[in-house]
């Protein structure tokens, strides 16, 4: 299985910010889109593709196939997952995908949800979803960049 080096939450996927800034500070070598939209879409993989480091390779999978593809990478490669929603990432954990810890970057403004910080949005299930990720004992942190300092999401779903 391959190394995951980081899983991301970001509702832009893969742009400046994921592909230069935090792919280059993990070391990551392959970043995984898992999206079914995306996975079913040539023409946005083609997009997304170009916002990508060229030396990073791109895989897009669908939420139901990530286990079984991510099993058959090899454990040298350095993978970023980023997904849009955290939904998806707590459904990968409870089928034992493993994830230590979470970076939240983007969760914009949704119908129905409100604001945490100023670049993430969260409604009700959202806020299941993280109460179990972690209880789970897995670390979520809001943190756009690595340089910016990092914010427990306990910080926010404790008062909301």
């Amino acid at each position: 299985m391959g190394n995951i080096v980081l899983a991301r939450i970001d509702d832009r996927l893969i742009h400046g910010q994921v592909a230069v800034v935090w792919a280059s500070h993990v070391k990551a070598d392959m970043i995984i889109v898992v999206d079914d939209e995306v996975a079913g879409d040539p023409t946005q993989q083609m997009l997304l593709d170009l916002a990508a480091p060229q030396d990073v390779e791109t895989l897009y999978l669908t939420v139901d196939g990530t286990l079984e593809k991510i099993s058959q990478i090899s454990f040298n490669k350095r993978v970023l997952i980023i997904v849009r929603d955290v939904s998806i990432l707590l459904k990968l954990v409870e089928e034992g995908l493993p994830i230590k810890e979470i970076n939240i970057g983007n969760m914009h403004f949704k119908e129905g949800k409100r604001q945490i910080t100023p670049t993430v949005w969260m409604d009700e299930k959202d806020i299941e979803a993280f109460k179990k990720l972690v209880s789970l004992g897995i670390k979520c942190e809001i943190r756009r960049v690595p340089s910016e300092k990092g914010r427990e999401i306990t910080e926010f779903i404790q008062e909301v």
